[in-house]
């Protein structure tokens, strides 16, 4: 079960849901004889976010060292900025082993603390070396301390991990905020159509028509005399000449007159709304020093 601080873990540290956790800094006093253990310097918390330890420094007690407090043994006061550890003695505090980083947390380490956490006062210090309640002499020693390595979760022991109503209270603020969506709806329709109109087109076409002149002339040998020869009567002659004229064709056909695309184009607009928002902030009413807001 990996272990992460909580800064680290979430990148919003400091908001939403983790700033009720937010009590680094706090003084730790043993709630036994409210001696002063250390401060609060770090919060582990595991994959899935839920507060499992706090760190430590005993620099009261014991000068240079930082230890873990799981989570199911404070009481957080608020007010006070103050963390109260459940039934932790000096002796306690001396057993327990140092944490430097989370590197060096395991299976066995976690072990180590619980112990110390497990026994009682007046019984003689753990035996780090020994996992708990596994007998030394045991023949299946090793497999048992497998098992538990394999099936160990945090939910088996609700006094160390566990927060509870009276500890640890909860006090939800609310607030207001504007959320923004976007709906498409109908506002019209545009309908492109066609119909056939008529009209009457009047045409010119000029056209020709032949027609035959006859020309009567009297030539200016009039009245000259020719001989038998070149008198040719000949009866029944005649000249034929065609004649030819144009008449207009007029018919109707179709041509392409024009193209008409029909298309849509998105026009961006920005539309402004103004709304009163309310948010919850917490009042802390103290009547005396026996008076404790604990909430987290």
């Amino acid at each position: 079960m990996a272990l992460y601080k909580l800064e680290e873990f979430a990148a919003n540290y400091g908001d939403a849901d983790f700033d009720k956790y937010d009590i680094r800094g706090f003084d730790v006093y043993s709630d036994i004889d409210d001696d002063k253990v250390g401060t609060v310097k770090d919060i582990l918390v595991d994959d899935s976010a839920r507060v499992r330890y706090l760190v430590v420094d005993t620099g009261f007690w014991f000068f240079g060292r930082q230890v873990l407090l799981p989570i199911g043994r404070s009481k957080i006061d608020y007010s006070n900025r103050r963390v109260y550890a459940i039934g932790l003695t000096k002796e306690q505090v001396e057993n327990l082993p140092d944490f430097n980083n989370l590197e060096q947390i395991d299976y066995d380490y976690e072990e180590r603390v619980r112990g110390v956490y497990r026994t009682p006062v007046r019984q003689a210090p753990l035996d780090t070396s020994t996992p708990v309640d596994v007998p030394p002499a045991s023949s299946d020693r090793e497999s048992t301390v497998a098992r538990d390595r394999n099936t160990y979760t945090y939910d088996r022991e609700p006094n160390l991990y566990n927060t509870n109503e009276r500890d640890h209270q909860n006090l939800k603020l609310y607030e207001e905020r504007l959320v923004t969506n976007k709906s498409r709806v109908k506002t019209g329709e545009v309908s492109v159509g066609k119909h056939v109109e008529t009209e009457t087109a009047r045409v010119s076409v000029p056209v020709e028509k032949e027609r035959v002149i006859i020309e009567r002339t009297t030539p200016e040998e009039a009245g000259r005399t020719v001989s038998p020869a070149e008198a040719d009567f000949r009866e029944g002659e005649v000249t034929r000449m065609e004649v030819y004229e144009e008449t207009p064709d007029i018919h109707k056909e179709a041509v392409l007159r024009e193209e008409v695309r029909v298309k849509k184009v998105v026009e961006q607009d920005t539309v402004e709304a103004q709304e009163t928002l309310r948010r919850e902030e917490l009042d802390i009413h103290k009547d005396d020093e026996q008076l404790r807001d604990t909430r987290s």
